[in-house]
């Protein structure tokens, strides 16, 4: 008959296994690295390579550029906006520079601080975001208001700004959170807020790339980058379809977080734009994958641009871009600080 453990015999084993945990966990928080400097762990030869992924079949490509590159003359061009007449406005450094389509620079805006977003009313009102707050401008470079994000916090990133009559929307990626004011800069409410009660998933951002546009439907849309998808809002905040979705294959959107920027055809097809593996595409108002506007070997050197660990790196290679009412495509270069201006093939694919 085999021998049983008794109670004392028990009591000892589990003593000593407590015991052994306890000095793992002890051996195992020395050698934690909180401060970074042993580096990864990987090897120099580990790297995450997509330049496989930059070769794009000329057949799907069904755009051509039609220009030679506008200089802006910015350091850092931050953020694109087509206006009335077909005026190009972009912000960048500390300022707001219009530019007919020639690339004839027509007046220009000084601010006291980095613009991080720009749009162009109809009537030719210019609005901009500046640190932490709104200021719009009319057609004659003057000023008209100011008002600073009413959260109030100091997370407060915004990073981009749309107008659609009587509404102002405001994204802030610090915040996580669209915010919906009046022309007079009252708040009007808070869209996009995490509510499971209303099937909002809430927001996603890890890298300060935030982008919202208003669509001919009377829809909002927003990008929600770390979900990789572009969502559809009401102005009352009601999430009312979205689309997209993560893959490495050109149909959908790869990295951390993609789109970054996006705009909107009359036709209400959709032009985005992807950083690391820098691409423009276009998909149709439902989000169905139509074709290539320019692919990573059109628009930077060697397919990609550098992967940024520091969101003052994160410049490079996130791309803005805008389109007029002929259908032009105009994306806005933030490693070479150009405008590039693409016409859709007259033969398709």
């Amino acid at each position: 008959m085999g021998r049983r453990f008794g109670a004392t015999t028990a009591g000892k084993l589990i003593g000593i296994v407590v015991v052994l945990a306890i000095v793992t966990a002890i051996f195992a928080l020395a050698r934690l690295d909180v401060t970074g400097r042993k580096g990864s762990g990987l090897s120099d030869q580990f790297v995450y390579d997509v330049k496989g992924l930059a070769k794009i079949d000329p057949n799907l490509i069904l755009y051509r550029e039609t220009a030679s590159p506008i200089s802006t003359g910015f350091t850092h061009a931050r953020g694109l906006a087509v206006g009335p007449q077909e005026s190009i406005y972009v912000a960048g450094d500390k300022t707001i520079r219009r530019f007919s389509e020639n690339g004839q620079m027509l007046a220009e805006i000084e601010l006291t601080e980095t613009p991080g977003c720009l749009a162009v009313a109809d009537d030719g009102k210019v609005l901009t975001c500046v640190k932490d707050h709104v200021e719009i401008y009319d057609g004659r470079n003057k000023r008209l208001a100011s008002w600073p994000a009413v959260d109030g916090s100091d997370n407060a990133v915004l990073t981009s700004i749309a107008v659609s009559r009587d509404d102002v929307f405001v994204a802030d990626a610090g915040n996580r959170i669209v915010l919906h004011y009046d022309t007079a800069g009252k708040l009007i409410n808070r869209i996009g807020q995490k509510d499971p009660h209303r099937d909002i998933a809430g927001f996603v951002i890890p890298s300060p790339y935030f982008d919202l546009a208003v669509a001919s439907d009377g829809l909002l849309r927003v990008v929600n980058p770390g979900l990789h998808r572009i969502e559809a809002f009401t102005f009352d905040g009601d999430l009312e379809f979205w689309w997209g979705k993560f893959s490495s294959a050109l149909e959908g959107f790869c990295g951390c977080c993609n789109p970054v920027n996006f705009a909107i055809l009359e036709d209400g097809s959709f032009v985005t734009c992807e950083k690391g593996l820098v691409r423009v595409k276009i998909y149709d108002p439902q989000g169905v994958f139509v074709g290539v506007v320019a692919g990573p070997e059109q628009l930077v050197e060697g397919g990609t641009s550098r992967i940024c660990t520091l969101p003052s790196q994160c410049q490079a290679g996130g791309f803005d871009v805008a389109v007029d009412s002929q259908g032009r495509i105009f994306v806005l270069d933030t490693i070479k600080n150009t405008i590039r201006i693409f016409t859709r093939k007259e033969t398709g694919r």
